[in-house]
């Protein structure tokens, strides 16, 4: 029994107001995730206790058997979840329940519709915590000592889920923390044993902390009939509460390797795949990698948390221990548990520490392997592709060992397809490659309709030669450091001089040299009419359609990354365009038969629209459209 001895009344924060109102109000047909995340929840709070003892084992305050307890009432329609875990203080308190604090519930409230069908099924998806109580609660009380503090400093929290709270202090014997549910009419299924017990082994029987319930126990006579009198109450262990990632793999099923993804991950559906290993020899250690199936709401934020869970010797160390992994498989979640580690281990220390880099090193080929093995399944690959491929992509600048092996991994549009969608390796490229193709030919662009029709594609789709398209913001920074694929380069094509090689005859190179020739009178007039506006002018066969292209020099920042770094604040060097023109275009004729001014303004119109094809903007688009006009009203 608590005693309340100082009570304050504060306000829900907006959002929490608008899910609680949305859990209270929707006709949800799962309800039952609530017990899931208030075990989970639970069992992360044994874990922190347990770590935080290890320095000071006095926080147990004499139990150091945590668990999980759940009790129910059906004549009072309650169900009690209660722990000995690390506890709240009366800041945490309103923090945590009163705030959204870090349990993404404001990321989670963009993706709600504002249909009522549709967004009930979305919270069974993403469980949202300690929230999920009200989902069969009216009413719901929190009883909480934070560990180590006095008995006075217990704190007692109470709503209806209506958009205010009660936080008051509370005299609590025992530290931890105790939920009582009062169920809500058309929930009293809940404050039954049997639905509760099957409940936790459905959900939870991978928690490694106990989750216990009360049954009633007799003395038995010579028959093995009970002996009135001698029944009793005794806590009964209803999950199988053994760490699932020390299980032998033969004895685990795939739907507990599902569940315990959730519980790790906190995500509500399941996972793509998942690899389980135990080394023994120099490194001792075992790992439970998984590959979720959808990405968390903060996946681009790339100091936000990430990494597995850190256990040395089954001891919990760490939620997010970040060190295991390299930043571009930063959705992988799991489970590391290792030997070589002291248990006394603390961020400072895994920084320090040369083991962490072998067994990160041995973690991260796990983890591409598992992504190889993935993909001979090409439409689960697909799916994962179009969730983190974007961050795969960071992976050849930050990982040279493995450049190689996540080379093999991207997904990319090509002509083959002139398809948005990326599905298309490396490999399946080089086993279409024509025949004396020696190169890997690419172009950057902003948006797919862009770098599809560019101009500098159109020799390749005459000659049927391949050539991937890349549109995403991150593709030319990608390209910048990936050179090389199984032994061919990789060539933008909008970049240097094109040389298609040995695709090309010699016949073909010899006229291209007799018109370069014959055209450098043109070459030189349009150089003196563009004067600074241009690197230099030269005719080109890589045009069949447009009359004229810009090319950047082969080493230089290409157009889609120049644009985002000014856009960043960066301040760039100027950098001028090669204009290049179509000797065999209308256009290009007509301009060589010009005069006077009339050939100036047709030069800079073929500029302007050659650096408009590259989605450019220009310095003064009303001068072009002047000139445009004047040209099409002569």
């Amino acid at each position: 029994m608590s005693t309340a001895t100082r009570e304050e009344t504060l306000g829900f924060q907006t959002e929490v107001k608008q899910l609680l109102h949305l859990m209270i109000h929707s006709l949800y047909s799962n309800r039952e995730i609530f017990l899931r995340e208030l075990i989970s929840n639970g069992a992360d709070a044994c874990d922190k206790l347990r770590y935080a003892a290890l320095d000071n084992d006095a926080l147990y305050e004499g139990d150091s058997e945590l668990r999980i307890e759940i009790e129910h009432d059906s004549e009072a329609g309650t169900v009690t979840v209660r722990d000995n875990g690390i506890g709240m203080n009366r800041d945490e308190v309103i923090e945590n329940l009163g705030t959204i604090a870090r349990s993404g519930t404001a990321e989670f409230l963009k993706q709600l519709t504002g249909e009522q069908q549709k967004d009930a099924r979305l919270i069974g998806q993403f469980g949202v915590g300690f929230y999920s109580s009200f989902i069969v609660a009216d009413e719901v009380t929190v009883r909480t000592r934070k560990a180590g503090t006095p008995v006075e400093e217990g704190v007692e929290w109470h709503s209806r889920g209506e958009g205010e709270f009660t936080v008051a202090d509370a005299e609590l014997a025992r530290h931890g923390t105790e939920i009582v549910l009062h169920l809500k009419e058309d929930a009293q299924e809940f404050a039954d044993d049997f639905r509760l017990k099957s409940l936790v082994r459905k959900y939870s029987d991978h928690i490694e902390v106990p989750v216990r319930m009360p049954k009633v126990e007799s003395d038995r006579d010579d028959e093995g009939k009970p002996i009135e009198g001698t029944e009793r109450t005794v806590w009964e262990t209803v999950n199988e509460a053994t760490a699932l990632w020390v299980r032998p793999k033969s004895e685990i099923s795939d739907d507990e390797y599902k569940a315990f993804y959730k519980h790790v991950a906190h995500d509500f559906s399941d996972p793509l795949t998942w690899s389980h290993n135990k080394v023994e020899g120099k490194l001792e250690y075992t790992s439970l990698l998984y590959v979720p199936g959808r990405a968390p709401f903060d996946l681009y934020e790339r100091d936000g948390a990430r990494g597995v869970k850190l256990y040395v010797q089954r001891v919990f160390i760490m939620d997010d221990a970040e060190q295991f992994l390299p930043l571009y498989l930063r959705f992988i979640k799991g489970v590391l548990d290792t030997r070589e580690l002291s248990l006394n281990v603390s961020r400072e220390l895994l920084q320090q520490d040369p083991k962490v880099e072998k067994i990160k090193s041995a973690l991260t080929k796990r983890a591409l392997d598992m992504l190889k093995k993935l993909a001979k399944d090409k439409e689960a690959y697909q799916t994962f592709w179009n969730t983190f491929g974007s961050v795969l992509k960071e992976g050849p600048a930050e990982d040279f060992a493995n450049r190689e092996k996540i080379a093999e991994l991207l997904r990319f549009s090509t002509t083959h397809t002139d398809s948005a969608t990326q599905d298309q390796s490396l490999a399946d490229y080089i086993e279409r490659m024509k025949e004396g193709q020696q190169k890997i030919y690419y172009i950057v662009a902003d948006g797919f309709n862009a770098v599809k029709n560019s101009p500098h594609l159109e020799i390749f789709r005459k000659k049927g030669i391949e050539v991937l398209l890349l549109s995403d913001r991150i593709d030319e920074w990608l390209m910048s450091h990936l050179t090389e694929f199984d032994g061919k380069s990789f060539v933008d094509v909008a970049k240097g001089e094109l040389d298609l090689g040995e695709i090309e005859g010699e016949e073909e190179k010899k006229a291209q040299e007799e018109t370069a020739k014959a055209k450098e009178e043109l070459v030189k007039r349009v150089k003196e009419a563009l004067g600074d506006e241009v690197q230099d002018v030269k005719v080109t066969h890589r045009l069949t359609d447009s009359p004229a292209c810009v090319v950047l020099p082969e080493h230089e920042m290409g157009f889609q990354m120049r644009r985002i770094m000014e856009a960043a604040g960066q301040k760039l060097p100027e950098v001028k365009p090669i204009l290049e023109l179509n000797p065999e275009h209308g256009l290009v004729a007509r301009l060589e038969a010009a005069e006077g001014e009339g050939f100036g303004d047709l030069a800079r119109v073929l500029l302007d629209q050659a650096i408009i094809a590259e989605g450019g903007q220009l310095d003064d688009p009303a001068a072009y459209v002047k000139r445009l006009n004047a040209l099409l009203s002569a």
